[in-house]
């Protein structure tokens, strides 16, 4: 429980700037209002999309917590907290098979821009994993950037796992080629591939996905397959839209945030699940190996707004 408690101390600290805006919002709204009008939802909207949160998913919330009051017979704006929170935490329920992957043989493609915080991610993951006991290899795939494989290495060394790499440049497909071979004569668990996020040329992107996945196939066909796509979460509703171009060039299975330590725009994690129905996954809210956390819809929500 210790960890838990650490965990959501550093989430709590990591959402503060989030926090305090919405806080700030709240404070004024729920002491200025003395009754629930068209007036408090206005203002409402205003706070929770300053947060991030989007038009769209904004609306969603509202709409909920206007039948919720209805529902219930609300008449005092203090007790539309707890309803707000509720309907917040219900737009980011994270599927029961969410994490199927960690604990089957699997093979996890990573994908991200640059900057975003992708091999520092896939370095947190790996050591995630194994100190739950699993066997996890990494692959260096994302040959075209420059220091890519060197940085993902010394996240190996951190992290206590082995890693295949090859020259810069070298074809990803290959790289995953030598890394199945490698996994398979090693009984690795999870094989985790760090592979390349060209969103400005998403046709060549998606040409090389379709070739590591027919050599995954090929070679590994019995392999549970698990995309990750990999957003900073400072970036707000560009997150979003990235989000949204990674999933025309590939099938998305999960989101990993990072960066939510630095942002008052927190609120991306709910407008990304709550518009495009792909779980956010993992969370990272600070530099240390154990700052990347599966995502907690509840501790989220209550660190949001309360960070208690």
């Amino acid at each position: 429980m210790g960890e838990k408690k650490g965990f959501f101390g550093r989430l709590a600290a990591g959402l503060s700037k989030t926090r305090k805006q919405i806080a700030n919002g709240f404070d004024s709204l729920f002491s200025g209002f003395s009754g629930i009008d068209d007036d408090f939802y206005e203002e409402l909207e205003e706070i929770l999309i300053m947060a991030d949160l989007g038009m769209a998913t904004t609306e969603a919330v509202i709409e909920d917590l206007k039948e919720k009051v209805k529902e219930r017979h609300i008449k005092d704006p203090e007790e539309c907290k707890a309803l707000l929170k509720e309907s917040i935490c219900e737009q980011m329920n994270v599927p029961e098979d969410a994490y199927a992957f960690e604990n089957r043989k699997s093979v996890v493609l990573v994908i991200g821009v640059n900057g975003v915080g992708k091999t520092t991610s896939i370095g947190k993951l790996a050591g995630m994993l194994k100190n739950d006991g699993k066997k996890v290899l990494l692959a260096a795939a994302d040959t075209f950037r420059a220091a890519a494989a060197e940085q993902l290495t010394e996240w190996s060394h951190r992290a206590g796992v082995e890693i295949v790499s090859q020259k810069e440049g070298a074809d990803p497909a290959a790289v995953v080629f030598d890394a199945l071979t490698a996994a398979k004569a090693r009984g690795t668990d999870v094989l985790l591939c760090d592979t390349a996020g060209r969103l400005h040329n998403k046709k060549n992107l998606m040409e090389e996905l379709k070739k590591i996945d027919r050599v995954i196939d090929r070679e590994y066909p019995d392999a549970y397959r698990e995309t990750l796509v990999v957003l900073d979460g400072t970036t707000g509703q560009n997150a979003l839209a990235q989000a949204k171009e990674f999933n025309e060039a590939a099938k998305i299975d999960g989101i990993i945030l990072t960066k939510l330590d630095g942002t008052a725009k927190g609120g991306i994690a709910v407008a990304i699940q709550s518009q495009m129905n792909i779980p956010v996954k993992y969370i990272c809210v600070g530099e240390q190996i154990e700052d990347l956390q599966r995502f907690d819809a509840k501790a989220f929500t209550e660190a949001l707004f309360d960070g208690e």
